[in-house]
């Protein structure tokens, strides 16, 4: 009785724990797909769970860190759905592959032409975004969710250090270091002059190569020619052997 009591006071609080904690996991959020390294390029999703029962999510408005503009967002299609991109004036103009940018992306918009995420789903909604900045360990984002209903919830209270996690956080996409591999990235004077290096030394191995095979050619003829030439020596030795013996048999 005693251990059975024990066990369903466990299971109790076992349920309980994970009532608590489960909306601090049912937030927007936001993740690459691989890596989204500084200065890069790369494709991230603004996952977005479904809260209530009673209700779908039919709209998601995310703007864009004002500090950290970005050039270039596109949207992947997502069946149901319709994304509208909105842009706005940089006080200060960009510089991207070598030309100025003078607006960036402040907001994304994607609003359900059906019935949207119904209760106990989520979605997924795929950015390609970019170029990232390079001086930054984080992006922060802020997401309006607005339901079926009409109601609206804010995903926009930025997480301090030190402190708990607020109620409502925002998306906050972390930046991988620096990689040399940038999408739409030109080569430099230094690849060139290692790709130069590399087809030299391909020719160089490749002339090498050669040389030796002429070699081994000429050593495999000069083989065939001395086992020949034993072949008629010796062939030759037996006829004369033969041909003294027979002398003596004559006489």
């Amino acid at each position: 009785m005693k251990a059975s009591r024990l066990a369903a006071a466990a299971a109790v609080a076992g349920s309980a724990v994970l009532v608590l904690s489960g909306p601090a996991f049912a937030h927007v959020s936001v993740s690459p797909e691989g890596t989204a390294a500084k200065g890069g390029y790369a494709t991230v999703d603004f996952k977005v769970p479904n809260e209530r029962d009673n209700a779908s999510t039919t709209k998601l408005e995310v703007a864009f860190p004002t500090d950290h503009p970005l050039a270039s967002v596109m949207p992947e299609p997502v069946p149901g759905w319709t994304a509208q991109v909105t842009k706005a004036k940089l006080a200060k103009p960009l510089t991207v592959h070598g030309r100025q940018i003078s607006e960036a992306v402040s907001k994304v918009t994607w609003t359900a032409s059906g019935k949207g995420i119904e209760p106990g789903y989520f979605q997924k909604f795929p950015l390609s975004v970019g170029p990232l900045p390079e001086d930054a360990d984080e992006l922060v984002f802020k997401a309006i969710q607005t339901y079926s209903n009409k109601e609206v919830v804010r995903w926009i209270e930025v997480q301090q250090d030190g402190q708990e996690e607020p109620e409502n956080p925002a998306p906050v996409l972390q930046l991988s270091a620096a990689s040399d591999d940038h999408h739409g990235g030109a080569k430099g004077a230094s690849d060139e002059s290692a790709d130069s290096d590399d087809d030299s030394k391909t020719a160089h191995t490749g002339a090498e190569a050669s040389g030796t095979d002429s070699d081994d050619d000429g050593t495999d003829t000069t083989a065939r020619v001395l086992g020949v030439a034993g072949i008629v020596v010796g062939a030759a030795g037996v006829a004369y052997g033969v041909f003294a013996g027979r002398r003596r048999s004559d006489a």
